[in-house]
């Protein structure tokens, strides 16, 4: 069941018709953004890691003339609940599933989109339930380099203390102060986008401070290793057309050997790709408009 609430004074986001639902989902309050006409195709939208739905507004916008769009916080993110016993990645994928099952009736395919980490979790989706997906855009994703089997002890080790101490919320004396930190690691971004960005990461805590809308336990190491071929064997079962987004100055691809992004890519049979010039890795920080109309031009060809 969902529960329509109206959108707080704080809100960022007041020029744009949305609403905020949320959702029991596997045991967790589940919280949605929603924008759109209910009658277009649906598109849901994945935030990367320690970002949260609210922050894509203005990449959305150009959206809207084709689809609706929801985009959920993931869990431990932004209004979501936070589990007790940490996170573990397979979960933001049943997450989506159980989303996918509540939003959208089996006989209509959805489009995915997601960033960074949220593309790593739509893509697995999208080769997991292959039916219920036809178009899937990845935004400056599917970076993350193997680990070697050797970094197992030294990995898992350090999950285990970190369970003694475990990291503390993160608080600041107003927006303007968390908006200086956000420019300090996003010095592209204006003073008034970057108390827009502080208004979608942070809130209120009641005692005078601005919290983060992060569980402060998403800073701890996991105690697995990522494997690739693993993710690779599941994006072989992709049948959706796939739109690769890069960022023309983001440092991810770096990350990997061309031979390798390559390699990764061959999986999606039906893939494209295209670059934004003049962005980095968070896209919807530095060029939103462009994005998102690149997003759009390629979601419209599919709907005609």
């Amino acid at each position: 069941m969902f529960f329509i609430l109206s959108l707080p004074a704080d809100d960022p986001m007041p020029s744009l018709t949305s609403r905020s639902e949320f959702v029991r989902v596997r045991g967790l309050r589940y919280h949605l953004r929603r924008w759109g006409d209910p009658a277009k195709p649906l598109a849901l939208l994945g935030h990367g890691w320690l970002d949260v739905s609210a922050s894509f507004q203005d990449l959305v916008q150009p959206l809207l003339t084709v689809c609706q769009v929801a985009a959920p916080d993931w869990r431990g993110f932004g209004h979501t609940q936070w589990p007790t016993d940490g996170y573990w990645f397979p979960d933001y994928v049943a997450d989506l599933d159980a989303l996918v099952e509540h939003l959208c009736p089996a006989e209509q395919p959805l489009w995915l989109i997601g960033h960074s980490m949220g593309a790593q979790i739509m893509s697995l989706y999208a080769g997991l339930r292959p039916q219920r997906v036809s178009q899937l855009v990845l935004l400056d994703g599917l970076f993350l380099p193997d680990m070697a089997p050797e970094l197992a002890p030294k990995r898992f080790g350090r999950w285990l203390n970190e369970w003694r101490e475990l990291p503390r919320q993160k608080t600041y004396t107003s927006y303007e102060q968390l908006a200086e930190r956000v420019r300090a690691k996003h010095p592209q971004l204006s003073a008034e986008r970057a108390l827009f960005i502080a208004q979608c990461w942070g809130e209120r805590d009641g005692r005078g401070r601005i919290r983060l809308l992060a569980d402060p336990k998403h800073r701890m190491n996991g105690p697995s290793l990522y494997r690739a071929a693993e993710s690779m064997a599941i994006w072989q079962q992709i049948s959706a057309r796939t739109l690769f987004v890069d960022a023309a100055n983001s440092p991810f691809p770096k990350m990997l050997t061309a031979e390798e992004n390559e390699r990764r890519r061959s999986c999606f049979a039906h893939r494209q790709a295209t670059v934004i010039a003049d962005a980095g890795h968070m896209l919807h920080f530095d060029a939103p408009q462009a994005t998102g109309a690149a997003i759009a031009h390629y979601l419209q060809e599919a709907a005609v």
